[in-house]
Order: C-alpha cells, then sequence, then structure tokens
C-alpha cells in the first residue's frame, strides 16, 4: 500500500507543476487548512473520501491510489536528523530553542504537553528590511499531565 500511496503522491505533485496549481489554491478549492493538505498529499495523514474522490477528478488517480490516500499512514520522519536542508534547520532550531519552549510551556500552562493531534499550523511570508522571513505558527492544544497513584 505505501508504494501506491508514494505513486499517488508523485501523479500530484508532478500534475500541481504540469497544470501550475498551488498548494493554497488547492487547499481552497477542497477546503482545506493548506498545511494539512500538503502534510497529508506527503503522506502524513488519511485524506476524507469526499477529498480524495476531488483530488482524483484533477490529478486523474486510479481507485487503488485514492483508497492509498485515505488509509491512516504511519506518521512521522523515519531518518532524524533530515537531511533535506530545509527540514534540516527545524530539527536544529528545536534542537537549540527546544529547551526553552519546553520551559515556557510548563512556567504558562503547568507541567503537560502541546498536543500535535489536536493542532494546526500555518506558514506565511512576512517583508523585512533584511530580506524576507519565514513565520511558522503552531497552535496545540495544553494536554496536562494527569498522574495517577
Amino acid at each position: 500500500m505505501e508504494e501506491l500511496r508514494v505513486e499517488a503522491t508523485e501523479k500530484i505533485l508532478l500534475g500541481k507543476v504540469k497544470k501550475g496549481l498551488t498548494w493554497t489554491g488547492l487547499s481552497e478549492e477542497l477546503e482545506l487548512p493548506v498545511v494539512w493538505l500538503v502534510a497529508a498529499v506527503l503522506g502524513q495523514h488519511p485524506i476524507p473520501k469526499d477529498r480524495v474522490n476531488a483530488l482524483a477528478k484533477i490529478f486523474n488517480l486510479s481507485d487503488d491510489e485514492q483508497i492509498a490516500l485515505s488509509i491512516i499512514p504511519q506518521r512521522g520522519s523515519r531518518d532524524l536528523p533530515a537531511s533535506d536542508p530545509t527540514i534540516y534547520r527545524f530539527y536544529e532550531a528545536l534542537s537549540v530553542y527546544g529547551g526553552a519552549i519546553k520551559e515556557m510551556i510548563h512556567e504558562l500552562f503547568g507541567d503537560g504537553i502541546m498536543s500535535a493531534i489536536n493542532f494546526s499550523m500555518d506558514v506565511a511570508k512576512e517583508s523585512h528590511p533584511e530580506g524576507d522571513r519565514v513565520v511558522v505558527t503552531m497552535s496545540g492544544k495544553f494536554l496536562p499531565y494527569d498522574w495517577k497513584s
């Protein structure tokens, strides 16, 4: 099934370029958050049946490719740190600032974590005199630790 999902992803990525489409345009057409849609196409989320059907029409996906995109995937990267420079910079940023983020979460909320399940993310471009900035906003529900005795 993984091979079919990869084929479907490649078909979408290639078709997106050939048709001159954008992720933002696709997300608006499919009524899905843009970052979520990209992550789903890249294999990190199951795509709901109605949205897979819409993608199939745009990118001529087979029935099997549609099924592969709708199955709950194995999430996460298997090779960390990533070798891709863009992804590695996030790994690097968390290596440097992860402890500080953790301390601030505990200071503001108490003992717990930020959910990556009840979660949203946005990526934006910000103009800056020293060069454009990448703005990544993550919003996750706070989940307090509930220690049972």
